[in-house]
């Protein structure tokens, strides 16, 4: 009897599709898809792909992205209430109203926001080229940077540029106890942070090394650190320990004892790959207008990332 994994395969077989997933998924789907990436690398895959179907393990945000992306395309997001908290801190018609109000300032957002607001940037960044992005820019140009306000302090910081926040967070990085993680280091002295730069200042101050999902990935491999505290999702720990099997990975501890799941990313399952894929729903469908105006600012984005070999 076929297992669900082979139903799966034997359908991406038979439709031409692609399985695009998240390092924030559950294993399981992780090891299901074609590539796996953040979100620079996922955008760019989508892209440059000859499939005829492009499944998203991940969220909202991302498919539709690579619906802008490849309009000609069926994109399927398994789960549609897979959605972003920092996506949701960013309303149109307030983020509309806050540009009205500078207008001499050009908008740089995160990837990780709707359609909508993509069409309201000029140019889009990720994690991994946020830093590179603006300062692609004239130094005297201002900047409205949005959503995310701690990425957006991190690049201020690393560039010195002219930069103006909007007020958002993602839950899950923004949850991580600096205080927390100072405890398992006097248990773990040799222990190495690693944070992504969503988190409060107050993490990013204690971390060895900053950097995106792919960023932190690459450093557990390229460094011979044995034991790490990991300030992110805890789902790239899964890449980690497949990477780096002799290693140690410790989850950043949040407030409170919260978890730091996140539980949007958590959303896709096999099943629910499978019934997409089967059925084709749920399909990403994006108004032509809509998608136009923001394809522009994420192709912006993906020149200069590709003008860097980012």
């Amino acid at each position: 009897m076929d297992t669900i994994v082979n139903k799966i395969n034997k359908l991406k077989k038979e439709k031409n599709a692609i399985i695009l997933g998240h390092f924030y998924e559950n294993p399981e789907v992780q090891d299901i898809s074609d590539f796996i990436g953040d979100s620079l690398a996922l955008a760019q895959k989508a892209e440059k792909t000859e499939a005829e179907i492009i499944v998203f393990a991940g969220v909202l945000f991302m498919a539709e992205t690579a619906k802008i992306l490849c309009p000609d395309k069926k994109v399927l997001l398994p789960d549609l209430n897979a959605g972003c908290s920092l996506a949701d801190s960013c309303e149109e018609s307030k983020f509309n109203e806050f540009l009205k109000k500078h207008p001499d300032r050009y908008v740089v957002s995160y990837v990780n926001t709707s359609a909508k607001i993509k069409a309201l940037s000029d140019c889009i960044c990720t994690s991994s080229n946020a830093v590179q992005v603006v300062e692609s820019l004239p130094k005297d140009k201002k900047i409205i940077f949005g959503p995310d306000k701690n990425l957006g302090a991190y690049v201020k910081n690393q560039t010195n540029r002219d930069i103006l926040l909007w007020d958002g967070a993602c839950h899950v990085h923004k949850r991580f106890s600096a205080n927390q993680i100072k405890q398992i280091k006097i248990k773990h002295p040799k222990v190495k942070v690693l944070a992504h730069p969503e988190c409060e200042a107050s993490v990013l101050k204690i971390a060895d090394f900053i950097g995106s999902t792919s960023g932190l990935l690459k450093y557990t491999k390229e460094f011979d650190d044995t034991e790490f505290i990991i300030a992110t999702e805890p789902g790239i720990i899964y890449q980690m320990q497949k990477a780096n099997p002799d290693k140690v990975f410790i989850p950043a501890p949040s407030f409170n004892e919260d978890n730091n799941i996140c539980e949007y990313m958590k959303m896709t399952t096999l099943e629910k790959i499978y019934n997409s894929l089967n059925e084709e729903k749920y399909e990403i469908n994006l108004d032509d207008d809509l998608m136009k105006q923001a394809r522009s600012s994420i192709t912006k984005m993906l020149e200069i990332s590709n003008q860097l070999k980012l």
